[in-house]
């Protein structure tokens, strides 16, 4: 079972993302289980933990569009990762306009 992390950085303020949605979902067939719904505290971390992961794919959407308060571009930012055997960290890095990620340690 891998153990799974995530922050979120305003990258056009400077600062930590507080009070970004962020769902999880793990593919089920070809839909979408949700499994959890947080939201980031002032430092863009999570306080709740996700539940612990099996073997599979799973989706982390950001909800970038409300945090912002403009949807003119990005809206929603889905990152698609699979899991094996291991703990994961998927920081995202974002402004209205552009995001990036990595799987962190």
């Amino acid at each position: 079972m891998g153990k799974l992390t995530t922050h979120v950085l305003d990258t056009a303020n400077g600062r930590p993302a507080a009070g970004m949605k962020i769902e999880l979902s793990m593919r089920d067939g070809k839909a979408w289980k949700p499994l959890k719904t947080v939201t980031t505290n002032k430092d863009g971390r999570t306080d709740e933990s996700f539940p612990a992961l099996s073997p599979g794919h799973y989706r982390l959407e950001f909800h970038i569009g409300d945090y912002f308060g403009k949807k003119d571009f990005l809206d929603v930012v889905p990152v698609v990762f699979k899991v094996a055997d291991a703990n994961y960290h998927v920081p995202l890095l974002c402004s209205p306009w552009s995001y990036s990620t990595y799987r962190g340690s």
